[in-house]
């Protein structure tokens, strides 16, 4: 009888392969210069910036932190500010070069961005703020857009020799 709990092999063990070894929070700040002292109605402006950067840690394993920082301002003074670097380590094995740029900057960030998104909403509730939740992020489009912006730039260098 054959044993249905035991994981199914990868058919081809040279092939292509790509998988998480672990997620974590690798660093996280939080600011709020008044604490949760706000004049008037809470309509914070709210700014994200997102960033991906990725280090071979070793043959095959690469860490990919996910940093996620959002400010919010009322009026002009700061609310609150909250940077996340949530951060994992990917067995990458036969990818190619493409491939692996884009598993760095949409594969991981995908499998990173819920446990930021968590982690940030954490610390905006725990500073005294009304719950906040991060919209969802697009890193498939943000990483074609990216590289239409890389190939505009090298025709633009190409150009100007």
């Amino acid at each position: 009888m054959e044993n249905q709990n035991a994981p199914v092999a990868n058919e081809n063990q040279n092939g292509p392969m790509l998988s998480v070894q672990s997620v974590y929070l690798k660093d996280c700040s939080y600011e709020a210069p008044k604490g949760p002292r706000v004049d008037g109605n809470w309509q914070p402006q709210i700014s994200l910036d997102i960033n991906t950067a990725a280090n071979v840690v070793a043959p095959e394993v690469t860490e990919v932190v996910l940093t996620v920082t959002v400010g919010a301002k009322q009026g002009e003074a700061t609310a609150f500010l909250v940077e996340v670097k949530q951060a994992g380590l990917f067995v990458m094995r036969g990818l190619t070069p493409d491939d692996t740029r884009r598993a760095i900057g949409t594969v991981c960030p995908n499998v990173l961005f819920p446990y930021a998104r968590v982690a940030v909403s954490q610390l905006v509730t725990q500073g005294g703020f009304p719950n906040f939740v991060l919209p969802p992020v697009d890193f498939d489009q943000l990483f074609a857009r990216g590289l239409q912006q890389a190939a505009a730039q090298a025709a633009q260098g190409g150009q100007a020799n």
